[in-house]
Formats: structure tokens, sequence, C-alpha cells
């Protein structure tokens, strides 16, 4: 069934990546839920045009009899912070969520479910790395949490006729991003032109994805993977550094700051300081990024710095 003609249920639908995806969907036609609890996102940022649901998807009957009449669930939601000081309240919270999604789909008889999950599960990999290396051994609770989910759906997919589609993200970034490297350099400079301070020493070296890239990824897969789990890579054949994510901002605002470093490899606890996903099997079904990661650093940061003006 074509995206356009389906009902899809957001989760996360008022946060950076399913706001877009709110966007896209309806502009594409189809029928969007967003269900949301507004810790993370933005009521303001869902259309008038989807319908929404103010929930807490932690509770098992959050979604109880809204699912009658959903086509496909994209399950975006998460409590996203790498380095939380409640690593196991933060694991809890993440795949009780899937599994309440699950529970509710189940019981409505919904059989489609795209969910996003993270280059935090593989942890520290040999790059660039692929959908199938092993073993698996995520660094932070976020990663566990993420890997963790994936097996849930992996035992429904192949247990109980559920089509999964897996996403793991390289870095999205894009307009109405917050509380990632990119706004944080530019609200930084916006404050103090002449001083720039940059967690770790500036190597850490990454593949950043824009977001209209990332939306069109996630639908292409949807629309040509047909196995019952379906895991992909979602990003870049580059990477960008700290460092030139600086030097971007920086030309971007037109200021040259001095840059200082708190120091060490990591910017946080739990933080992989080099990544970069293979995307071959991506790329074997017909899809490639339109953007460089550099190029998508750049756009990001002049689409972020206008928002902020």
């Amino acid at each position: 069934m074509a995206i356009s003609s389906r009902h899809v249920l957001v989760t996360g639908g008022a946060g950076f990546i399913g706001s877009h995806l709110t966007d896209r969907l309806l502009a594409d036609g189809a029928a969007v839920t967003v269900v949301d609890d507004c810790s993370n996102g933005d009521r303001g940022r869902v259309p008038d045009d989807a319908n929404f649901l103010e929930a807490d998807l932690t509770d098992p009957d959050a979604l109880k009899g809204h699912l009658d009449d959903i086509d496909l669930v994209v399950h975006l939601a998460a409590s996203k912070h790498v380095d939380t000081d409640r690593p196991h309240g933060q694991f809890d919270d993440n795949t009780r969520m899937t599994r309440n999604i699950l529970e509710a789909m189940a019981d409505a008889g919904v059989t489609d479910i795209a969910y996003t999950s993270s280059s935090t599960v593989y942890g520290e990999a040999p790059r660039p790395t692929p959908e199938d290396y092993a073993p698996l051994e995520p660094i932070s609770a976020y990663g566990a949490s993420k890997l963790a989910d994936e097996g849930l759906l992996s035992a429904r997919a192949h247990s109980h006729e559920l089509t999964v589609w897996n996403f793991r993200f390289a870095n999205v970034v894009g307009p109405r991003l917050r509380g990632a490297v990119i706004p944080d350099f530019i609200e930084k400079l916006q404050d103090d032109s002449e001083h720039l301070t940059i967690l770790g020493d500036g190597r850490q070296e990454k593949s950043y994805l824009h977001v209209e890239d990332c939306l069109d990824a996630m639908l292409h897969v949807i629309e040509h993977a047909d196995d019952a789990m379906n895991t992909y890579n979602l990003g870049t054949r580059t990477t960008t550094s700290v460092d030139r994510i600086a030097t971007i901002v920086a030309e971007e605002l037109g200021v040259d700051p001095e840059r200082e470093y708190t120091g060490g490899e990591r910017g946080w606890t739990g933080d992989v300081p080099k990544m970069r996903l293979s995307i071959e099997k991506l790329s074997a079904l017909g899809w490639e990024p339109e953007r460089s990661s550099d190029e998508a650093v750049r756009q990001s940061t002049r689409e972020i710095i206008d928002e902020l003006r």
C-alpha cells in the first residue's frame, strides 16, 4: 500500500524528525495521527490537519482505542539523552514504550511498524559499519535500549507476522534541531563571538545526514523492502569532525573565535567518538543521499541560524 493512501501514526511527531516526517506525509496525501507527550517535542510543530494525541507512551493504556484505523506506525518517541544520569530509568522507559506500542498494535490488528533505532547499537565498531556487524556492544544505556527494542520487534516480526522497517540512524541534522552540536555552537557564538568551548578534543568524527535525506531514505525503504524484519543503516558515505563543524558554523556566522577544549576523546559519557555507517545495503535498494556530511552540516547551520535570529 502506498504511503499516500495510509493512515500513519507517528510517535514523537512533535519532535525534530517526527515533525518533519508529519509534514512530509501530509504533503504526500497521507492521513497522520501524532502521539507525543511534549516532554521533548513542541505542540506548535504539529500541523492543524494532523490529528494530535498528547499521551505518555510508557502508560500501557495510552493508545487504547487510537489504533483502530491505523495502517502504519512510525515509532520515533524515545528518551534520547545518551549521557543521562538515570540510565536504568531511560532503558526502562524506552523499552516499555515499544512494548506498549506492540501490544496496542496486536490488539488493533496493525501489522506494519517503522522503528527509528540508532548507530549507537554498534558501540565502538570498525568503520564503515555494516548492518550485519557483530557482536553488537553498545556503550550507553540509550544504545542498549535501542538494541533491546530491535530484539522485541524482531521477535514479533518472525513469530506474529509483523512487518518491521528498522532504521539505524547516523546523526540527523536540519531545521528545528536543538540540543546537538550545531545549534549548541550557534547559540554559544551568538552569545560570545570570540570564544567557543568544544566538548572533548574536537577530533570526534561522525556522519551527518540532513533530515530531508533521512525522510527520503525512510520512505524509500518502506516502499521497497518487504521482508519481515528490514534493518537498514541511514547515513552518508562521508564524515565531519567536531572541529570542522566549528569551522563551518564560524564561517556562516562570520566570526573567528578562539577555541577551548574540555579534553578527552569523548564529548560525554557514552559518546562514540568515531562513527561511519556502511550504506551499501541502502544503495543496493536504489537510494543515495543527496548531500555529503559536510553539505548537510552547512545547510543545517544556515537553516538553524535563520530560525534563531
